[in-house]
């Protein structure tokens, strides 16, 4: 099989044909850097995703502090990682590498605050 994927390991945007069957990888051509390879790849046998959004921040100056995984999580457990943050408040202050979530969905990964908000005076 073939399959061409926008290479986003860098800002060049390569467009990286890979030619694979089933897990076992044939040729990746297009990259312009080794990242390109490296990111046909894995997006091709076991694809990962980095996940962001918000939490609600309880007596803070700000209603809520942006949040994202410390590391890139299976795709397929991207919506049950947003899922177990809609039930996640912290409380004020929370400072940026804070972990609002252990383990998020089962997946061996914390979610970290991106951004301080103080505490409301």
């Amino acid at each position: 099989m073939k399959r061409t994927l926008t290479c986003i390991g860098c800002p060049m945007g390569c467009q990286v044909t890979v030619d694979y069957e089933g897990e076992v990888i044939n040729s990746v051509t297009g990259n312009t850097c080794p990242r390109g390879d490296i990111y046909a790849r894995k997006e091709v046998t076991h694809p990962t995703r980095i996940v962001t959004t918000s939490v609600r921040v309880e007596g803070g100056v700000i209603g809520q502090v942006s949040v994202k995984t410390a590391s890139d999580v299976p795709k397929e457990k991207m919506f049950d990682v947003v899922r177990d943050l809609k039930c996640v408040e912290v409380k004020a202050p929370v400072h940026m590498g804070d972990v609002v979530l252990k383990d998020a969905a089962g997946t061996g990964v914390d979610v970290i605050a991106t951004k301080n908000v103080l505490a409301k005076a």
